[in-house]
């Protein structure tokens, strides 16, 4: 098949994948709280009525982002499947927070599955903003 250019961030299996992290100068319990807490939920999933954070349950927000959880790691990780209206088929999200002092913890988005490089530098941008957002928010607190 001769050689084929590597395009940015695509990889074999899994499509087109972005991964955004940053790190926030608060607590690890209160990254979780928050990012399981309405406001937080609205940043990265829309909103949602009485949502449970749990595997195998699924979503659909008023926005149409939809999905389901697959792995739920209480302060650690959450896997899920994640699709915008329109996508043919869903992306892999995963949420990650990882932290070595009491008053840092880094959130890092990595999405999987994406469609096409269009997608993936549009979804960039949104975990970008939604980082931003979570930063303002509980620094607000």
């Amino acid at each position: 098949m001769g050689h084929s250019e590597k395009i940015v961030g695509r990889t074999a299996s899994a499509g087109f994948q972005i991964g955004v992290r940053r790190t926030l100068p608060i607590s690890l319990e209160r990254a979780w709280s928050f990012l399981a807490s309405a406001e937080g939920l609205r940043l990265w999933i829309g909103s949602v009525d009485n949502l449970t954070i749990a595997a195998g349950e699924t979503f659909h927000s008023a926005e149409g982002i939809r999905g389901e959880f697959r792995v739920v790691k209480p302060r650690q990780q959450l896997r899920l499947k994640w699709a915008k209206p329109g996508w043919e088929k869903p992306s892999t999200l995963q949420i990650r927070l990882i932290s070595s002092h009491p008053e840092k913890t880094t959130v890092s988005f990595h999405q999987e599955n994406l469609d096409h490089a269009a997608t993936r530098e549009q979804m960039k941008l949104h975990w970008e903003e939604v980082l931003s957002e979570m930063l303002k928010q509980t620094r607000a607190h």
